[in-house]
């Protein structure tokens, strides 16, 4: 209860810096995963129709991702020095993994039946990949993107160690406090009521987008 009252008091009092340090997580968060998806998305594409490549560059991706967070954060640093950018580059490589194998998956699995018939039809490789392919892939892409906006958050957080703010500013704090819990739980508790959030929006736009299920729910209200 002790804990409990020290949290409220810790809000009350420090609301606008958890509220910014909040806000500066959930960017740094979004544009790393933005990035890796304007990069990932056309290199999934790519390696679809280029399969002897496919293998390389999921491995490649796959090297990355076993990378410790810390250990890229610290290489990336003696490069591009303290801030942001250090961090939002790291979540862009941790990113890339997740959304480059949904992509690559989800244009793989489109029936062959239907590019055929498009292909019949007259369609260019631009029309097809447009008006077949990526409506039927897409809820395969969200599922990448949201999977690495999840992992995102969580590494955002030691962003902290090399000056880029967030929420794990606040955690650190709490570690070198004397009665630091109720600290620590300032800033684990958003960090993790972010991750459930996105979690939920983008699972909600995910079997949105899922033709199949999209399909059934049409039947469904015909008959």
């Amino acid at each position: 209860m002790n804990t409990l009252n020290q949290l409220i008091d810790y809000y009350a009092t420090n609301g606008a810096y958890v509220a910014e340090a909040f806000w500066r997580h959930f960017l740094m968060s979004i544009y790393g995963v933005l990035f890796a998806s304007i990069v990932a998305i056309p290199l999934g594409i790519y390696i679809a129709r280029k399969r002897r490549l496919a293998n390389w560059v999921i491995q490649i991706a796959n090297i990355i991702q076993t990378i410790p967070a810390l250990a890229m954060l610290a290489v990336l640093m003696l490069i591009m020095g303290l801030g942001t950018n250090t961090v939002v580059l790291s979540l862009f490589l941790y990113s890339l993994l997740p959304i480059l194998k949904n992509t690559y998956t989800g244009i793989q699995n489109v029936d062959g039946a239907l590019l055929e018939s498009g292909k019949a039809m007259g369609m260019t490789k631009w029309q097809v990949l447009r008006m077949i392919e990526l409506p039927l892939a897409l809820s395969v892409i969200m599922a990448g993107i949201r999977n690495a906006l999840v992992i995102a958050i969580g590494v955002a957080a030691i962003g902290t160690f090399v000056g880029a703010g967030g929420l794990g500013d606040i955690i650190v704090r709490g570690t070198n406090a004397t009665n630091g819990t109720a600290i620590i739980l300032a800033g684990a508790i958003p960090t993790a009521l972010m991750a459930i959030i996105v979690d939920l929006v983008l699972g909600f736009i995910e079997r949105s987008l899922n033709p199949v299920k999209n399909k059934k729910k049409k039947l469904t209200e015909a008959l």
